[in-house]
């Protein structure tokens, strides 16, 4: 399962971003100083339609876990335990406070996201640069008493960290060769991770639905690799978690907005890691799986079971308003927009593959 760890400021709106995702699926939060984790199930439409046409006994969404971080990233990134859970997240969605509220000061005395997102990415890259510079103090020592060519591959890869870092440049801006990401993966740095960066906005400026592209221009994070942005307003979707359907899709009018905040945070989530979602169907089960972009079929049989991996034959394989156009697989078959295909066949986002394979 994707997992994303929500850092930010104090008071940026960290947890009411996780409860509006996770609806409190997993651990209660307690209101104790500590990391609360929840499972975020993935809206998407194209499931929707395809569960209305084989009224399956169980829909199964893919799932995102979230670790909501207690207090201000700034400290957690110094201290242990936390710290170190945090290290195992896939991405970080930093929330950055862009709404004013005077009964809920900001930390700094004034609202400013650019400064905010800075003084976070620099305590992040200090926290790297520690281990960076301790890890490196253990090899000089440990190739003094021995020459290792492994060794010494991983120290002139931390040496291009430790120089990205002090000139204040994150790791994930770093083109590292193939070799040396495999060297620094274990390091779990903070600065390497992709970073997702959530704009939380007041109530009234909720429907400013370019709001993230115009901040991520005017900051020029356009530029930067291996980071999005995206804007939601804490307040009003609070509010949006409390309702049905039908009143959800109402009040999202009122802003003029089409979807909820959930529902971009999960599409710049997957457009950030390069994530695409392909399903199966049938009258037992519909459901959606996430799977890596360029990965073949093979690698999605994978997915599903290692024995379907194992004793994969073909792939049959439809785009999804192909087939609800169709009505069903032997209609899109007699169509020919149901294609068979081999075991180093790319899988596309949105199709719906049905694998062949013995055992």
């Amino acid at each position: 399962m994707l997992k994303i760890g929500i850092v930010g400021l104090s008071q940026a709106g960290k947890t009411t971003l996780f409860e509006i995702a996770t609806r409190l699926r997993g651990s209660k939060l307690t209101g104790r100083a500590e990391a609360h984790v929840g499972v975020a199930h993935v809206p998407d439409a194209r499931l929707d339609r395809l569960t209305e046409m084989y009224h399956p006994v169980k829909i199964v969404y893919a799932s995102i876990e979230y670790v909501d971080t207690p207090g201000s990233v700034i400290e957690l990134a110094r201290s242990g335990a936390q710290a170190a859970a945090l290290r195992e997240m896939d991405a970080l969605a930093h929330v950055v406070r862009a709404f004013e509220e005077a009964t809920v000061p900001h930390e700094s005395g004034d609202v400013d996201p650019q400064r905010d997102i800075e003084n976070v990415e620099l305590e992040l890259m200090l926290s790297d640069l520690a281990v960076v510079e301790k890890r490196l103090e253990r090899l000089e020592k440990d190739l003094k008493k021995q020459k290792n060519p492994s060794l010494e591959k991983e120290r002139a890869a931390l040496e291009r960290a430790r120089q990205s870092l002090e000139q204040q440049q994150p790791l994930r801006e770093v083109q590292f060769s193939a070799e040396e990401e495999r060297l620094l993966r274990g390091f779990t740095f903070f600065s390497l991770k992709p970073m997702l960066y959530v704009l939380n906005l007041s109530e009234k400026d909720a429907g400013r639905t370019g709001a993230a592209d115009d901040f991520a221009r005017q900051a020029g994070l356009r530029q930067r690799s291996r980071t999005a942005v995206t804007a939601i307003s804490g307040k009003v979707e609070a509010e949006l978690a409390e309702m049905n359907d039908a009143e959800a899709a109402e009040f999202l009018a009122g802003y003029g907005l089409e979807e909820s905040a959930v529902a971009r945070l999960v599409r710049s989530s997957y457009g950030l890691l390069g994530l695409i979602s392909f399903f199966t169907v049938g009258e037992d089960e519909c459901r959606a799986w996430t799977l890596r972009e360029g990965m073949t079929a093979l690698q999605a049989a994978g997915e599903i079971h290692s024995d379907i991996q194992k004793g994969f034959i073909r792939a049959e394989v439809v785009r999804h308003e192909d087939l609800i156009a169709a009505g069903s697989l032997a209609e899109a078959r007699n169509r020919g927009s149901l294609r068979l295909e081999g075991k180093d066949y790319v899988v596309s986002d949105g199709e719906v593959v049905h694998f062949r394979h013995s055992g």
